[in-house]
């Protein structure tokens, strides 16, 4: 899913060339253009960019020529730099716009500066990230002994070689993908290096060559100087210090002639914009801000009898989460009566902090729905989570960006993210924009690979793992308290990749245990009262069946609805209870006579007090109410859901609570057996402590 979705998109027609163009907060008043890219990829690499940039101004996307939406011209003339510029041009013109920032990259930046300086009253400001320039910089060696032989036919041509003339138009994808592995050298780049390989494969080699014989302009780069050294408009240059496509001295040259302010990028090769989207899309909105005259609101200075405040993050995937954070948050504030706990989050959490009279800080609409991410990732009762979460990394990035804006704008003395990816990741990524103490809580460490993943996805869990343990070793500081819900032995024993800790060993030496973290818990001496407080009888037997809050789970009631009939027949006076959540339209579902379906419901863990059987999937918090209550429970975990199929599993495995079937194995009979024989097991759960969420608040409390 993407983090935004385009307001407006179309085409236009430029000299018989086809340009496909997006658009995002049309009715913003400043524009930030990304002109035509280079046409190797289109618009989409520039994902990790728009949906945060769109946030405060409108944001328009150019497919080149030969790539994406756009046409597949094969004339080398429609990709020379004059043409470039005047398709820029011509999308502005098609959109209404007077005058915008254009960013641009390698030989795309060059064509953003070469408009700058022929028509500068369009362009209030360049941002060029990697530049091509047309200066006296020599190429890389090996780039130069390619091109000393692109039109030779070679008996040899494996790696920088592959740019060949005879080789390219039957083997664009080989050589495409060794040329982005060279312009992503930073490690753990696998997910930037499949994005945009996955651009490269929809243009040919025909194309590409027609784009390399296209006619660069100037002719000379005293001319090049002469030009740039006209641009009035701000520019920046962005360059990487391990870039292998385009030297510093491009870079530098540009910034020398423009006046440009030059951010270099230590470590970095020629893809900063996707490697590290953060520092890139800060320095652009930097650049536009100063461009549009935006003045950025500071920081309010801390008052010296100010009540300290609290910036929560919860995860919305579900709202297992929410409810262990409202316990967390309030054990906070009954250890600190003066302690103000905002929240940045969203739907379904937000509203349902919002039903508890908790303040949900207005910067959460902003947030890309993770939720629904999660949801369209999903297939019938199978989602790969590690897969999902992979494939979210421009909610992600443009999720960070919405909370460092927020609190570069406001000041906490505390934040507290429990299983908020973005900020955890991004905050090691970039420590210096840590402003106050952070507390990280989770309830599962490392990234395990599904058997039928094979070793693509061993190698990539490790990978993900690895780049955890060095994060957390480069800046063990970074993190005030790792709060680990559960205890030590809740964690899997199993190794985090090939030289490598175990997960247990590594948690035990980098978190503190708060056990487990619940809510209030019903009283089960008064058990019965709880019942008919909820409307059950005293000869009913009560199967609750929940789905969580997420809007996956609809597959899995419509088997167990399937099932009613044969439940019934094995289990007199059954009377059950399906629970939607607030993401599934109940309304969707055809459920038989005698089924009892409800939507959201915001006790659902009383019910899962004071019911006698319930079938739920295999999320954590569900189960592990159920445990706490001593409540009998069919478990049916989501396929390839790495956290349900290993983490919970062992937690309850641990605790001997519930009884686990798969999903293909869950017939109606099937279902009718496992309900009836959790009805007969004797209950002999591990005992689950009640002062998770007391210890996990002095935790927190410790650094504030």
């Amino acid at each position: 899913m993407r983090a935004r979705e385009p307001d407006s998109d179309g085409t236009v027609e430029v000299d018989g060339v086809r340009l496909a163009w997006e658009s995002f907060n049309d009715t913003a008043p400043t524009t930030v253009l990304f002109v035509p890219i280079d046409t190797c990829v289109h618009s989409r690499a520039w994902k990790g960019q728009v949906a945060y940039l769109a946030q405060h101004h409108r944001v328009v996307t150019v497919d080149p020529p030969g790539n994406g939406r756009s046409g597949r011209e094969l004339d080398p003339a429609a990709y020379g730099d004059l043409a470039m510029v005047e398709h820029t041009l011509a999308v502005m013109d098609h959109l209404g716009i007077d005058r915008a920032v254009l960013v641009g990259i390698c030989v795309s930046a060059w064509q953003a500066l070469l408009t700058a300086a022929l028509h500068a009253e369009r362009v209030a400001g360049v941002v060029a990230v990697a530049p091509w320039a047309r200066d006296r910089t020599p190429p890389f060696p090996v780039r130069l002994e390619a091109a000393v032989h692109f039109e030779e036919e070679l008996d040899d041509y494996s790696g920088w070689r592959g740019n060949n003339r005879h080789y390219l138009p039957d083997h664009w994808p080989e050589y495409a993908e060794f040329f982005f592995d060279q312009m992503l050298p930073e490690p753990h780049s696998t997910k930037q290096l499949e994005d945009i390989v996955g651009f490269t494969r929809e243009t040919t080699g025909a194309v590409i060559l027609a784009e390399n014989a296209s006619p660069r302009f100037p002719d000379t780069a005293d001319e090049a100087e002469a030009l740039l050294r006209g641009i009035t408009a701000p520019v920046l240059v962005v360059q990487g210090t391990a870039d292998l496509c385009q030297p510093q001295g491009r870079g530098r040259s540009v910034a020398a002639w423009t006046g440009a302010e030059l951010l270099l990028l230590e470590g970095s090769g020629h893809l900063p914009m996707a490697r590290h989207p953060v520092v890139v899309n800060r320095a652009i909105k930097a650049l536009v801000d100063r461009a549009t005259g935006h003045r950025t609101v500071p920081r309010p200075r801390r008052a010296s009898r100010r009540r300290p405040r609290a910036l929560y993050l919860s995860s919305p995937i579900g709202l297992g989460h929410v409810r262990r954070d409202l316990a967390v948050a309030d054990a906070m504030r009954a250890e600190r009566p003066d302690l103000e706990v905002e929240w940045l989050t969203q739907s379904p959490v937000a509203e349902f902090l919002e039903r508890r009279g908790e303040v949900v800080h207005p910067a959460s609409r902003l947030l890309a729905s993770e939720s629904g991410h999660f949801e369209a990732e999903s297939g019938e009762h199978d989602l790969h989570a590690f897969d999902a979460v992979r494939r979210m990394d421009e909610v992600l990035v443009n999720n960070f960006m919405v909370f460092d804006d927020l609190v570069e704008r406001e000041r906490f003395d505390l934040w507290v993210g429990d299983e908020a990816w973005d900020l955890d990741h991004f905050l090691h990524e970039h420590p210096s924009l840590k402003r106050a103490p952070f507390v990280w809580m989770t309830d599962f460490v490392g990234w395990v690979p599904m058997p039928d993943g094979g070793e693509r996805e061993a190698f990539l869990t490790a990978d993900y793992n690895a780049e955890m343990v060095e994060h957390v070793g480069r800046s063990p500081g970074l993190r005030d308290r790792s709060v680990f819900v559960g205890d030590p032995d809740d964690v899997v024993d199993l190794p985090l990749g090939p030289g490598l800790p175990t997960a247990r060993d590594w948690t035990r030496a980098n978190f503190d245990f708060a056990g487990y973290v619940m809510g209030a818990r019903p009283d089960p001496g008064r058990r019965d009262e709880l019942r008919a407080r909820l409307g059950y009888g005293e000869d009913e037997v009560v199967c609750l069946v929940s789905v969580g809050g997420s809007g996956v789970g609809h597959h899995l009631l419509r088997r167990v609805a399937a099932a009613y009939g044969s439940v019934a027949d094995r289990v007199p006076g059954l009377r059950m209870v399906m629970v939607t959540g607030p993401r599934i339209d109940r309304d969707a579902l055809c459920v038989p006579e005698g089924v009892e379906l409800h939507g959201f419901l915001p006790d659902l863990d009383l019910h899962h007090a004071a019911c006698d059987v319930a079938v739920v999937q295999g999320g954590l918090s569900t189960t592990m109410e159920l445990t706490a209550a001593r409540r009998p429970f069919v478990y049916v975990p989501l396929e390839h859901h790495f956290e349900q199929q290993v983490h919970v599993r062992h937690r309850l495995e641990r605790h001997r609570a519930g009884r686990r079937l798969g999903y293909a194995d869950a017939s109606p009979d099937r279902i009718a057996e496992e309900l009836t024989a959790a009805l007969r097991q004797p209950v002999d759960y591990l005992p689950v402590p009640s002062d998770g969420a007391a210890r996990a608040a002095r935790m927190a409390l410790e650094v504030l």
